[in-house]
């Protein structure tokens, strides 16, 4: 067996941090490949950003209630999956959220609730039953002036899976790439063990409440311990339903287990809003993804099929 290094790295890319580690034969070799991953990443982020006003979804969305805009097959491919997972959720996960009024403020200012007129007056412009997709000349058209979609955390998650892909194909044996905790693995660490994933502790950031071993996989986490607002003691977090503009309640954090972090990202994401029974009985449609829940009382609630042991 070579000799293996590992190298990281860790950038700013897609708005969020971005940790890359490499397993390979030498430094030089690794780093190489950590650049690769950075490059692919930005051309990622420069196709699909929607604060990026150069971006194919930007011009979809400067495009909205006008016309269908014409985009390439992998930016359709990542639409048509997305709204595929709108439907299936029932639009707890909405590609078009990017068109929400922001009502609730997670930063302090905030003293008492939005009303109610305000809340349901955030949400009008969201809804993926209004995105029209033409499979045959690749466009997409918005049918509200005013709407918009983002890609968000899916497309972190499409990203690390994206460049997994490529670093196997070039037959680097182990490495990592996090972006904002969406993560996908593969391989093991140069001393032949597992990967280890902690997972936070919401009530405690600086805790573990455990850690698990990962092969070839993913893990992305959903969670409002960070930003959150409490009202007449009930806690509000900065994660908002699509369809009512109110926020989810009930889970602190969902991180999911499986293949790939870009549905594992949608899923932890719908789960937090669809809150923990029905967040599971979305989780049965998807038998090779597992999950752990942390309630706001602090109850820890795996999914049947979680298999580790923390």
């Amino acid at each position: 067996m070579n000799s293996q290094v590992l190298r990281k790295r860790t950038t700013l890319l897609m708005g969020g941090r971005f940790d890359i580690s490499i397993v390979d034969k030498d430094s030089l070799s690794a780093e190489k490949n950590i650049n690769e991953v950075i490059a692919e990443i930005t051309r990622i982020e420069n196709l699909i950003s929607d604060w990026k006003p150069t971006s194919q979804v930007s011009e979809v969305n400067q495009n909205a209630g006008i016309k269908p805009v014409k985009v390439d097959r992998e930016v359709f491919e990542l639409a048509q999956r997305a709204i595929k997972l709108s439907e299936i959720t029932n639009g707890a996960f909405d590609v078009s959220f990017a068109a929400l009024d922001r009502v609730w403020k997670f930063d302090g200012s905030m003293t008492e609730m939005p009303s109610a007129e305000a809340i349901k007056k955030s949400v009008e412009k969201v809804g993926y039953k209004n995105i029209i997709l033409d499979s045959i000349n690749s466009t997409i058209f918005l049918k509200l002036k005013g709407m918009k979609i983002g890609f968000g955390a899916l497309g972190e998650g499409y990203a690390t899976d994206k460049c997994r892909k490529m670093m196997l194909e070039k037959g680097i044996q182990a490495g990592i790439i996090n972006g904002s905790g969406d993560m996908s693995t593969w391989g093991k660490q140069p001393n032949g063990n597992d990967w280890k994933i902690g997972i936070t502790n919401p009530f405690h950031p600086e805790k573990l409440i455990g850690t698990v071993p990962l092969k070839e996989g993913a893990v992305t986490t959903s969670g409002n311990y960070e930003k959150f607002v409490v009202f007449n003691g009930k806690r509000y977090s900065h994660i908002i339903n699509p369809a009512t503009g109110y926020p989810a309640t009930g889970l602190c954090s969902v991180t999911v287990f499986g293949p790939n972090a870009e549905t594992a990202n949608g899923l932890s994401t719908s789960m937090m809003v669809l809150g923990q029974k029905d967040g599971l009985l979305l989780l049965q449609k998807f038998p090779e993804y597992s999950c752990l829940m942390i309630t706001d009382k602090g109850k820890v609630i795996k999914s049947k099929n979680f298999a580790y042991k923390l």
